[in-house]
C-alpha cells in the first residue's frame, strides 16, 4: 500500500512539474538572440522616439503629452489601453493565453533643471510648476530612457507571442520626482481595475555602472526617505540682553548637534544604517535681533519600518530636551512635521483625530527586492550578459516610490534593478556625471539595447515559471 501510495505522489509530482516551462541556457540564448534582432529592426525609431523624449521633458503630475505619447505606442503594439490613472497615469493590458501576470512600470516626469549637456537634442523647454514659478525643465534622472526601454520591451513582446504565454500589465507612472505618483495610481484602482500581478517590475539608470551592465540588490535596496520641518520656539529679544530672551537659535544648533548622536551613538550601523541631514536652518533678520523662533529643515533616511519609527522618536525627544532645558512650557516646545508626500496642513487634517506625533504615513518607504524574484531574474541576467555583467550591488540611500506597489495587501513581489549608463571606466577611475546633474547624459546606444534585453530576459524568465 505504501508502494503504491509512494508511486502515486511520483506521478502527481511529475504532473506538475511538467505544467512549469523549463528555458534551458540553449532556450535562453536563443529567445535573446530573437529580442536582440527586434531591438535592430527597431533601433532608429526608438532612438528618435528618445530624443524626442529627451527635448520635451514635463514636470511631475503635468505629463499629459508624454502620457499620451506612451498611451499611443502600447495602442500601437496591440495593447488594451487606459489613461489618465492617478493623474496622468497610463495601463496598458497584453493578455496571452494562462500563465503569470507581470507587472512593467516606466516613470514619466523630469525635473527642474537646466540642461546643460551641450546635445543636438537638449530640452530647452521651461513650464510653470506646482508654486507659480517658471523653471527650466530636463530629463536629468534617466525617465526619458526608461521610458524608451519600456516602449522598447513592448514591441519584443508583442512580436514574440509565440514565445510566452501570461498577461503583461505596462504602467507609465506620473510624480516619481515627487514620490506620490505610485500611490495615486494605486489609489485610483490600478491592482482592482486592471489584473492584479504576480510580479511587478522596474529599472532605474544608474551612472556609477558602465554602459553593458546591469546590477541588482537582494533585500532593502533603496531607503525610507523623509523629510521634516522642525520649527523651534523661542523668546525674541535685544541681541546686548540675551538673557532676557529664550535663543531658539542656541537651541536649534544644540537640536542639529543631538541629531548627528542619533546615527552615531544610538543605533547600530550594522543593524540599521540611517541618514539624518540638516540641509536648511532659517531664522533671524539682523545681528542685534534674537528671533522668536527658527526653521530647520531635515531629510531621514533608514531602511526598516523600525529603525524609522526609533529615529522618529528619538529626534522628538532630542527636540524635547532641548526645549525642557532652554526653560521653555511645554506648549512652546519645538513643533516637528513631516512633509515628504503631504503639506503641514493637510498633515494636521489627517492626523487631527489620531494620537500627537501621527504622520499620516507622509514617508516613502524603502524599496525591498523580494529575494526570491531577484534570484530568478539575476540568474537570467547571467544567461544573458555572462557573469562579468552582472552586478550585486550595496544598498543606497536614495528614495523611489516604486515601493509602494509591494506594500499592498497581500504584498506583490517586486524587483527594481539598475542599468549601467556611463562610458567605460579607465585605469579604474570612475568619473561620470551624476543623476539629477544638468550634465547627465547616459550612452544610449548601448544602454539602450542593454535595457530592453534586461527587462525582456527578467519577463520571460517569469512567465515562464509558476508564481511562487
Amino acid at each position: 500500500m505504501k508502494t503504491t501510495l509512494n508511486f502515486i505522489l511520483s506521478l502527481q509530482l511529475i504532473f506538475v512539474l511538467s505544467l512549469v516551462p523549463f528555458i534551458s541556457p540553449a532556450q535562453q540564448h536563443a529567445t535573446d538572440g530573437e529580442v536582440t534582432g527586434i531591438i535592430e529592426k527597431e533601433s532608429p525609431d526608438l532612438l528618435k522616439l528618445y530624443q524626442h523624449l529627451h527635448a520635451n521633458p514635463e514636470l511631475s503630475f503635468q505629463e499629459k503629452e508624454t502620457a499620451k505619447l506612451m498611451a499611443g505606442e502600447l495602442r500601437k503594439a496591440g495593447f488594451e489601453v487606459s489613461e489618465n490613472i492617478g493623474g496622468y497615469g497610463v495601463v496598458g493590458l497584453l493578455r496571452n493565453g494562462e500563465g503569470p501576470t507581470v507587472m512593467i512600470r516606466t516613470d514619466m516626469d523630469a525635473l527642474p533643471i537646466k540642461e546643460d549637456t551641450g546635445l543636438p537634442y537638449a530640452s530647452q523647454v521651461t513650464a510653470t510648476d506646482a508654486s507659480g514659478k517658471v523653471v527650466p525643465v530636463m530629463h536629468a534622472c534617466g525617465h526619458d530612457l526608461h521610458m524608451t526601454t519600456w516602449v522598447g520591451v513592448a514591441r519584443v513582446f508583442s512580436q514574440m507571442r509565440s514565445n510566452w504565454k501570461g498577461t503583461l500589465v505596462f504602467i507609465a507612472q506620473p510624480a516619481e520626482e515627487k514620490l506620490t505618483g505610485a500611490r495615486a495610481m494605486i489609489a485610483d484602482g490600478l491592482f482592482t481595475k486592471f489584473p492584479r500581478p504576480d510580479y511587478g517590475l522596474a529599472l532605474h539608470v544608474n551612472p556609477a555602472l558602465e554602459v553593458g551592465k546591469v546590477g541588482y540588490k537582494s533585500g532593502y535596496a533603496l531607503a525610507n526617505s523623509e523629510s521634516l520641518t522642525i520649527t523651534v520656539k523661542g523668546k525674541g529679544g535685544h541681541g546686548a540682553t540675551p538673557h532676557t530672551s529664550i535663543d531658539p537659535i542656541v537651541m536649534a544648533s544644540k537640536i542639529v548637534l543631538g541629531l548627528q548622536t542619533i546615527v552615531s551613538r544610538e543605533l547600530s550601523p550594522l543593524e540599521s544604517p540611517s541618514v539624518i541631514s540638516v540641509g536648511s536652518i532659517h531664522g533671524g533678520t539682523t545681528g542685534n535681533i534674537i528671533p522668536n523662533e527658527v526653521e530647520m529643515k531635515l531629510t531621514v533616511r533608514s531602511f526598516s519600518d523600525e529603525s524609522r519609527e526609533a529615529i522618529i522618536g528619538k529626534i522628538g525627544r532630542i527636540c524635547r530636551g532641548v526645549a525642557l532645558a532652554a526653560g521653555l512650557e511645554e506648549k512652546d516646545y519645538p513643533v516637528i512635521e513631516s512633509t515628504t508626500l503631504y503639506t503641514p496642513a493637510q498633515v494636521r487634517e489627517l492626523t487631527k483625530n489620531k494620537p500627537s506625533g501621527a504622520t499620516a504615513d507622509n514617508y516613502n518607504p524603502s524599496v525591498y527586492n523580494d529575494p526570491v524574484l531577484t534570484g530568478k531574474v539575476a540568474t537570467a541576467f547571467r544567461a544573458t550578459f555572462g557573469e562579468g555583467n552582472v552586478v550585486e550591488l550595496p544598498p543606497e540611500m536614495f528614495g523611489e516610490d516604486f515601493s509602494n506597489y509591494t506594500r499592498v495587501s497581500p504584498r506583490i513581489p517586486t524587483l527594481i534593478y539598475s542599468l549601467g549608463t556611463s562610458a567605460p571606466f579607465t585605469d579604474n577611475v570612475r568619473s561620470y556625471h551624476p543623476t539629477h546633474s544638468s550634465k547627465f547624459s547616459p550612452v544610449i546606444g548601448l544602454g539602450l539595447t542593454t535595457g530592453i534585453r534586461s527587462m525582456s530576459a527578467a519577463i520571460f524568465s517569469l512567465l515562464n515559471s509558476s508564481p511562487d
